[in-house]
């Protein structure tokens, strides 16, 4: 029967690069309705979509650079990544699996995500990925402000979507100053988002055999 299951299997190819995105199911009712999450940002969901990234990026796959924006995720594979087999239904179903079940856990409830692939051919292309993510972010976050700023002030969903339909940036931006709101001072993770990537550090060790050595040492003397 596993021919079934695999006969319809692709793999990417090598040297392509591999950048997988993952977005929230249903994530809007779950942060207005199901739990009480501070709009337009909170930084408890911040913090939740934060964690479930360093986890993708430690669970096993060799991933240098990861990004979160609202409630997707993005992660650069390294360019030589073979975990198995570089087969994309493997790749997505595991991702989305541990992405939800970390920030589940992280959240004291059900959060579930889907997730996507993109191959790219070059690195022009990978930076031109997240450039186009960046800039997604920024757009989401200033609309967001928008819109929550005028909820705030008794507007239905309704009025607020229709004020701000069709503003451009400078619009915006200037609807948001008409309430002491400076769009460009606001934190940078809500206008651009958020990277996490290795760094080497050097820090000062120990050798726990060296010091297991000198702890029986110093045993065995005050014993005699």
């Amino acid at each position: 029967m596993r021919v079934y299951e695999t006969s319809h299997d692709r793999c990417i190819l090598p040297n392509m690069f591999i950048i997988a995105r993952m977005d929230g199911r249903g994530f809007t009712k779950l942060t207005k309705e199901v739990h009480s999450f501070e709009a337009p940002f909170d930084e408890r969901f911040r913090n939740y979509m934060i964690e479930t990234v360093k986890h993708l990026m430690t669970c096993g796959f060799n991933i240098i650079y990861g990004f979160t924006e609202s409630d997707e995720i993005s992660l650069l594979f390294h360019a030589h990544e073979t975990a198995f087999g570089r087969k994309t239904r493997k790749l997505i179903s595991v991702l989305a699996g541990e992405a939800s079940a970390k920030f589940s856990t992280s959240l004291g409830g059900i959060g579930a995500f889907d997730c996507r692939l993109s191959e790219l051919p070059n690195q022009q292309l990978v930076v031109d990925y997240f450039r186009w993510r960046n800039e997604d972010a920024h757009r989401n976050a200033l609309n967001a402000h928008c819109y929550w700023r005028l909820r705030q002030d008794n507007f239905t969903q309704s009025q607020a979507t229709a004020r701000i339909k069709g503003l451009g940036i400078a619009d915006k931006n200037e609807l948001l100053f008409q309430y002491g709101i400076n769009f460009n001072e606001l934190p940078n993770w809500q206008k651009r988002g958020i990277g996490i990537y290795w760094q080497d550090i050097q820090k000062e060790v120990f050798d726990p055999l060296e010091y297991v050595g000198k702890s029986s040492l110093a045993i065995s003397l005050d014993s005699l």
